[in-house]
């Protein structure tokens, strides 16, 4: 599975509207950079699974992460993620040492590849497609948006298989109908 963490602030990605010609639409919403962190996974079969912060992702909020997906997926996990500090923290590997290793191997991208990662689709789907120009006036509005996007993003199953299939990676072994 690849995990990303992203930020939602509560400013709007403004994409196209539709006004009368000559009337610019103008979008009235508080200047703020006040935003919410998430971390989500995408599995190679399209399965999502996320998790919202109202402060900076750190280390034991990922080793939260990781314990939710060891409860929600049986097996071993395979976790490919980028190189964020905080994924080479101590508080990680303390997590692995005490026996995270038994179901859990870490792989990390190689320095900045972005595309790469399927997940970094999913953020760009929800933040340019899902989200696009909402205002929202706090956090709490913010996450109730965000949490019907991403439901609505679980349904949308072609999406969450193109994600994972446009950086070109192939998955026969992991995943055989594809």
């Amino acid at each position: 599975m690849f995990i990303d963490e992203s930020g939602f602030y509560l400013l709007p990605l403004l994409v196209r509207s539709f006004a009368p010609i000559g009337q610019t639409p103008i979008v009235q919403t508080p200047l703020k950079w006040e935003h919410l962190s998430v971390i989500g996974a995408v599995t190679p079969e399209g399965r999502v699974f996320f998790q919202v912060y109202d402060h900076a992702i750190r280390g034991p909020d990922l080793v939260r992460f990781l314990r939710h997906l060891l409860r929600h997926i049986s097996g071993k996990l395979l976790v490919v993620w980028d190189g964020l500090p905080a994924h080479r923290s101590k508080v990680i590997r303390q997590f692995l040492s005490q026996g995270g290793t038994k179901r859990v191997q870490l792989v990390q991208l190689p320095a900045y590849a972005p595309d790469l990662n399927p997940a970094e689709g999913i953020w760009n789907y929800l933040k340019r497609v899902e989200l696009k120009n909402v205002c929202c006036h706090n956090l709490t509005e913010l996450r109730q948006e965000l949490r019907k996007a991403i439901e609505r993003l679980r349904h949308k199953v072609t999406v969450l298989r193109g994600c994972v299939q446009q950086p070109g990676i192939y998955f026969s072994s992991l995943c055989p109908d594809q």
